[in-house]
């Protein structure tokens, strides 16, 4: 009987369907897990579960059922604190049990970046409750972002630009965190010029770096990313310094994306994945391995090659206008007679205001091209009542 490594995947979304999909290939066996049935990465998986992953019981019983060489946490919003406790017990959390707890909330991963490492970021407070955060907003000053110490694609983010913001910015964190804890993370506005995601690898090859994607962020979301971002020398060594800092202090095996706001004579420290990245969908039409098979191929202790940019791509994701519980896709013919361009349509089973349900992702001689074939592409896109 052929014998392989298992990998279980936490969290199923579209990244992680695209793991899952890289994993298989190199002869893995796959067990995806999130908290919502017919996710799309369980759409290729072996096998899957649904469950509630903050709930650390049920997270270790799915774990010590299945007896996984390789538990891959695709998702902030886990039960960090039993997967510590996994990991003492000799079970191999990606990149590290650390990791995922650290980057879990945006508290521990910043006070490690600034406090601890030194790294450049935006100046932060943190508040635990609503006297708090008006007290933290008027010390930091107008215009500031707000953040839920734990959300995904931006959901809870804003900025608050005046007085009269200051109570529907709390009330978004509120609405939007992953958790309901109350905390939230108060930070410096930033007059940047870009922002930039640095794919950081670290493998038995040591630090590998994927060539920089620029990206649009619309209330912390994602709405368009590129690669190659157009980037100075100088800029790139301290985007390099800043990515192998903040991944080495992390430790293990894997992909990590690295978030880093440019201005024009500095590079600040934004967030860390330790997981691909939303933005580095691009990845899947532009490099020679894309950052899913970047993430498996690390993980599973291989050798990283050198990582080539074969052509210049842009990616646009296609959000959903609203809450359908049946739905359906419309112009994915349209959209593929864009000239090089591909649509991925990831299959989630009902969909909300804002959720991601596919992306179009086009290449081109330059940027600018691959950006403009992208939109057209989505622009033939569209979300209907099935």
């Amino acid at each position: 009987m052929y014998k392989t490594k298992k990998m279980l995947l936490l969290g199923s979304g579209e990244l992680g369907k695209e793991v899952i999909i890289e994993a298989q290939r190199l002869g893995l066996e796959t067990v995806a897990v999130d908290r919502y049935a017919d996710a799309p990465a369980m759409h290729v998986a072996h096998r899957h579960y649904v469950i509630d992953m903050l709930d650390g019981a049920k997270l270790r019983e799915v774990i010590e059922r299945e007896q996984p060489d390789l538990i891959v946490p695709e998702i902030e919003a886990l039960a960090t604190s039993e997967l510590v406790k996994l990991e003492e017990e000799g079970f191999r959390v990606i990149p590290t049990a650390r990791a995922a707890k650290l980057t879990m909330d945006r508290e521990g991963i910043r006070r490690l970046a600034s406090e601890k490492l030194g790294l450049p970021t935006a100046g932060y407070r943190f508040a635990d409750n609503y006297e708090q955060f008006e007290v933290a907003v008027r010390e930091m000053g107008f215009p500031c972002v707000i953040k839920p110490l734990m959300s995904s694609s931006g959901k809870g983010q804003s900025v608050c630009r005046s007085e009269s913001d200051i109570e529907s910015c709390w009330n978004n964190a509120m609405e939007g965190g992953r958790v309901q804890n109350g905390r939230v993370i108060i930070e410096e506005f930033i007059t940047f010029q870009s922002e930039i995601t640095l794919l950081t690898v670290r493998s038995v090859s040591g630090t590998s770096f994927c060539p920089p994607i620029g990206h649009v962020q619309e209330s912390g979301d994602y709405i368009e990313s590129w690669q190659p971002h157009p980037i100075s020398e100088q800029q790139m060594k301290e985007a390099e310094r800043i990515a192998r800092a903040i991944t080495d202090e992390l430790g293990g095996f894997g992909l990590f994306g690295v978030e880093l706001f440019l201005t024009e004579d500095q590079v600040y420290f934004s967030e860390v994945s330790p997981r691909p990245h939303d933005t580095g969908l691009v990845t899947l039409v532009t490099q020679n391995l894309s950052e899913f098979a970047l993430h498996v191929r690390a993980i599973l202790g291989y050798p990283i090659p050198e990582i080539v940019l074969i052509t210049p791509g842009a990616s646009r994701p296609l959000k959903a206008p609203g809450e359908l519980e049946n739905y359906k896709i419309t112009g994915a013919e349209q959209a593929l007679a864009v000239p090089s361009t591909q649509v991925r349509l990831f299959g989630k089973p009902v969909t909300k205001a804002g959720r991601r349900v596919a992306v179009a992702l086009s290449t081109a001689g330059e940027v600018e091209e691959a950006r403009s074939r992208a939109k057209q592409a989505l622009d033939k896109l569209g979300v209907e009542e099935a």
